[in-house]
Formats: structure tokens, sequence, C-alpha cells
């Protein structure tokens, strides 16, 4: 077994996963930064069980593998550990051939229930003051 290693700052090896992704995501996306498609981080994707024909390689099985249901273009970012717009390049390309579907986030109504609570806006600021 052939062990990697990269140097961090000060001369410390880092073996294997503690390195980090050794493939940057700029390649990943085949140099893209621009999706096809609109994707909001909300917007939920699912897979329609088309196996793609130009969506090839191992970022993109997994994205498949994550999408067997309803799930958010945030929540594959985090799973896959890949920035959001190169995570919504390879959803687009996926979109594209068929194999996921994409559905926009709901819009919020204007409705008397969508009000926003005042005091709990001014909680919430409170308490992030107080962390930060």
């Amino acid at each position: 077994m052939t062990v990697r290693r990269r140097w961090r700052q000060g001369g410390e090896p880092w073996y294997d996963d503690a390195a980090g992704r050794l493939v940057r995501p700029y390649t990943v996306s085949n140099g893209r930064t621009r999706p096809t498609a609109h994707f909001d981080l909300l917007t939920m994707v699912m897979a329609t069980g088309r196996r793609p024909v130009s969506c090839q390689g191992p970022d993109y099985a997994q994205v498949l593998r994550l999408c067997g249901g309803p799930v958010s273009v945030a929540e594959i970012a985090a799973h896959i550990r890949l920035p959001a717009v190169v995570t919504k390049v390879l959803l687009a390309d996926l979109v594209d051939c068929g194999a996921l579907t994409a559905r926009a986030p709901a819009a919020v109504s204007a409705g008397p229930a969508s009000r926003t609570d005042r005091a709990l806006l001014e909680a919430v600021l409170n308490g992030l003051r107080k962390r930060l």
C-alpha cells in the first residue's frame, strides 16, 4: 500500500485523508464555472433512474447515489465536499442528460402566516452578537 504524503506549513506531513481532496474542484467540472441551468441552494433534485451516457465518472456516480430521493443542492455539495458552484455544474450536466430532475424551491406566500416575527429576529440577532 502506497501512502500519499503532502506537507503542511511548518514541515509536518499530511497522510491520505488528512491531506484533503487530491483532485481540484476546477478539474471535476472540466474548468467550467457556470452551470447550464439555474440552481438555488434549496433546489431539490432527484434521480430519474436513467443511466447517463455522457456523464461518467466517480463524481457523477456519487451524486446519483445521493439523489435516490429528493435532496437539496446544498446537501449534495456538503456530502461530496465540493463548492456549491462545482456541484451545480455537475447537477446541470446530469439534468441535461436526463439522469436527474430539478424542482425550484417553493415560494413563500405573503399571507399573515408568513409575516416576520420581529421579536424572534431580534432574539436571533442578539444571540449571534453574543457568540461573535
